[in-house]
């Protein structure tokens, strides 16, 4: 697992896990707008 915290989101860099970080995430109160997932491509 990989998170930074720029401009006050959450970014999710790597996820070598089955944990889904970003539903957990949510299940513990963070907004879904602040919740980044920065190892998506942009092209795809």
């Amino acid at each position: 697992m990989h998170f930074d915290i720029k401009d006050g989101k959450i970014w999710i860099q790597e996820n070598v896990t089955e944990a889904e970080l970003g539903q957990d995430l949510v299940n513990m109160g963070v907004a879904r707008e602040d919740i980044v997932l920065g190892f998506q491509v942009p092209y795809a």
